[in-house]
């Protein structure tokens, strides 16, 4: 039993899956499913009890959504809601936040963004410049994120903005869950070179913002942020709800929901590398015997099966209960590593015909895709370089980089603007 849980059952699958054939009605709509699979607490085993789960170790989160989906039934949604604002909120609190916004997460009647990233401040997220300045019952928010994934249809949005310009810039920080449907906020799409429009750059011009929508303390953002982030880097924003083969209102509505969420990431495997298709293409440009472009697939494969096991090792830590730690960095690199190879592999493949594109091009223009998309995969996230700092300062103890800007008040900083 977990430290304040209820008692493990003997079976765990055993007792889900009873329970799913007693409540389990593919006729209802999707929020009136999910609010029955909230109430009984099988939507999140792993939260505290308070807060509408069991307070059950990690591990037996994995272990229901496995249950729920083998017996044909829909899970939680999938996205910036259950992969990083439920994780963040549920951390830091306060409780009238908790409070407002977990249930509706997990029921997926509320969809979020994240807004992080600004023109000026990407790596250096601490940087960044918009306002949120305190007017009575408000905030009032002016400035722009970028690289804003979904913002075009979240409802609300996780929003890191400065409150304090004479603190330094790490503590002059405050986290909101901003409104987004509202006159002040300005969602325009991005179109990448790749050719898709995944991303989107947001404007606040006077958005307002409740004073009881402060996730964690007033300038206390960055800590906040960094919860965040670690969740992104272990891709829970990409965890999404497996949807049944079957037929019914709730099944239909959660294949919709799924095909909204996860439109904007179809050019990740691309992203990737796509080191699955290198052996293939090979063997179909009869290359495969070609020493270099041999050795270069049996450096992509090795990375990748490394990898793997970085994956997995993460995936143990997370089922003991430890939070994010630094497999969620490794990792990180790890893919970049991959897709670099695997996109130097791709190129000895295709020869000249992989600056081709459209559907004359190396199959269907999947191969040129990925020569265009990999570069992202070294940024997105966190970009290399962070990788390598955080990895060697808080695992392998090196010393922090020289910094001049620590503890100097931000407004007196130059700024990247």
């Amino acid at each position: 039993m977990a430290d304040g849980g209820a008692p493990l059952p003997t079976s765990l699958r055993d007792e889900i899956t009873a329970w799913l054939e007693q409540n389990w009605d593919p006729s209802l709509s999707l929020p009136e499913w999910r609010r029955r699979l909230v109430a009984s607490r099988w939507a999140a085993p792993a939260w505290p009890i308070r807060w509408g789960g069991r307070g059950w170790p990690d591990w037996t989160e994995s272990l229901v959504v496995t249950a729920i989906g083998d017996h044909g039934a829909v899970g939680l949604s999938g996205g910036v809601a259950t992969g990083l604002a439920g994780p963040t909120i549920l951390t830091h609190g306060p409780d009238s936040v908790r409070q407002r916004f977990l249930g509706p997460i997990l029921t997926g009647e509320e969809t979020w963004c994240q807004l992080f990233s600004e023109p000026g401040a990407g790596s250096d997220l601490a940087g960044l410049t918009t306002r949120a300045e305190r007017d009575g019952e408000e905030w009032v928010v002016n400035g722009q994120k970028v690289w804003n994934t979904s913002a075009h249809h979240a409802d609300y949005g996780l929003l890191v903005a400065r409150t304090d310009w004479d603190a330094p810039k790490h503590r002059g920080l405050t986290y909101f869950v901003l409104p987004m449907r509202q006159p002040g906020v300005t969602v325009l799409p991005l179109r990448q070179m790749n050719g898709h429009a995944s991303f989107n750059q947001v404007f606040f011009t006077d958005a307002r913002v409740p004073s009881d929508h402060v996730v964690g303390t007033v300038g206390d953002g960055w800590a906040v942020a960094r919860t965040t982030l670690s969740h992104e880097r272990r891709f829970g924003a990409l965890r999404g709800t497996r949807v049944p083969s079957g037929r019914g209102r709730a099944i239909d509505e959660a294949r919709l929901e799924a095909e909204e969420n996860f439109a904007p990431y179809v050019w990740y495997p691309q992203r990737a590398g796509r080191a699955d298709l290198l052996i293939g293409r090979a063997r179909a440009n009869g290359v495969w015997t070609h020493p270099a472009v041999r050795q270069e697939i049996v450096r992509a494969i090795s990375i990748e099966r490394v990898s793997a096991w970085t994956a997995e090792r993460a995936r143990v830590a997370r089922a003991a209960g430890r939070p994010p730690g630094p497999e969620g960095s490794i990792g990180k690199l790890a893919m970049s590593n991959l897709a670099r190879s695997s996109a130097a592999a791709h190129s000895l493949i295709a020869g000249a015909s992989g600056l081709l594109a459209g559907p004359d091009a190396p199959m269907g223009g999947v191969v040129t895709e990925v020569l265009v998309s990999v570069p992202a995969q070294s940024i997105a996230g966190g970009t290399d370089e962070i990788q390598h700092n955080i990895l060697g300062e808080n695992v392998l103890g090196l010393p922090r980089e020289p910094s001049s800007d620590r503890d100097v008040p931000f407004r007196r900083l130059r700024r990247n603007t």
